[in-house]
């Protein structure tokens, strides 16, 4: 299969969005598409609202609040040691899964700053404490420095965000509802759940189904762990071996979708964070070279404007009270054509997410 021609950037992006529900609008149920993409990057409480609002036919937000109401879903630290929206199945087994990655090298580096702490009795204190019920980070942070008044207050509170398995209560998290952050284990949330890790293997298949073709340094910048290589090459007689323009080696489904590098892609505005752009050790195939480093400012990532399956400018939303305003900021000059289809699908999604009864308004502005 080595022998395959290389993939180009823009056949693997079109790939990519093939299995991201980017090329057209899907009809999967909410929860089904959240398990299918192993999660949605949930920083700021809206983008998953966003992320599903750009890849699923007709949703509605109220349909995702419903989910996290019933804790079907969850928002968890997880992927990269960052809050992301999962299924209660994935909450657990994700959270688990890569617990030896940037959530154990958290606990080494705030170990190192909580000298004189019994870090035992800390764990079991903290669990204690916001299984009893749900407690915010500042609480949290009293309780612990009420019995250690030394020691360094981010240091214990990190220390336990890394160690056990908090759930984001809700309402935090509901459209258009929200609340502070409030935290209990996954084992209150959710009940008597097993804590074994997912399975590597089919976690990798998994990732390849929502994010391939890929390497192996790819799905390590996806999930934030290290040494995968072994867990591919188990899996290397069941794969598609290609490679892309630069030699690298990826690995794919045989049976999972290669759109022809041709197939249009309509444009998608994506919220900030979004896992498209963040899931990929080489990010090319999402975002040209020129373009690199305009969709961040600082640690803030931008809404981004997919025109044509690559990055081509930033979108923002103001709300006020009884309207809406969507502004999108191109990076270069645009055709009518272009302008018609970013026109469409701005607007498809102001109709799924403004309140009814409220207006909203579409405004282009020239980039920087």
């Amino acid at each position: 299969m080595d022998s395959l021609p290389p993939v180009s950037r823009r056949a693997l992006g079109r790939a990519t969005l093939a299995r991201q529900l980017l090329l057209t609008p899907s009809p999967l149920a909410p929860e089904e598409a959240v398990h299918h993409l192993l999660g949605l990057q949930a920083q700021n409480t809206k983008p998953p609202y966003y992320a599903l609002a750009a890849r699923l036919d007709g949703f509605r937000p109220e349909a995702l609040s419903a989910l996290m109401e019933s804790r079907a879903v969850a928002r968890i630290a997880t992927l990269r040691s960052t809050v992301h929206t999962h299924t209660a199945r994935d909450a657990v087994a994700l959270r688990a899964f890569v617990q030896p990655g940037a959530l154990d090298r958290g606990l080494g580096m705030f170990r190192k700053r909580l000298d004189g702490v019994d870090l035992d009795r800390l764990g079991a204190l903290a669990r204690d404490f916001v299984e009893a019920e749900p407690r915010t980070p500042g609480r949290i942070r009293e309780r612990l420095l009420s019995e250690w008044p030394g020691a360094d207050p981010e240091a214990l509170t990190m220390y336990v965000r890394c160690l056990l398995p908090l759930v984001q209560v809700t309402p935090r998290g509901l459209w258009g509802r929200s609340g502070q952050v409030a935290l209990t284990t996954t084992d209150v949330w959710f009940g008597d759940r097993t804590h074994e890790p997912a399975d590597t293997d089919e976690t990798v298949l998994r990732y390849l189904g929502a994010f391939g073709p890929a390497s192996v340094k790819d799905m390590q910048t996806w999930c934030g762990l290290t040494r995968l290589r072994p867990a591919f090459e188990r899996l290397r007689p069941r794969l598609l071996v290609l490679r892309d323009e630069d030699g690298t080696e990826l690995f794919d489904l045989p049976d999972a979708p290669r759109p022809d590098a041709s197939v249009p892609a309509p444009p998608r505005l994506l919220p900030e964070f979004d896992n498209l752009l963040l899931s990929h050790a080489d990010r090319r195939r999402f975002v040209p070279e020129e373009h690199r480093g305009r969709t961040w400012t600082g640690n803030q990532a931008h809404r981004v404007l997919l025109l044509d399956g690559t990055v081509a400018g930033l979108w923002h939303l103001a709300e006020a009270e009884g309207r809406v305003t969507l502004t999108v900021e191109p990076f270069g000059r645009i055709s009518r054509a272009d302008r018609a289809g970013i026109t469409a699908e701005a607007e498809r999604i102001l109709r799924l997410t403004v309140p009814e009864g409220d207006a909203y308004d579409l405004v282009f502005r020239a980039g920087e």
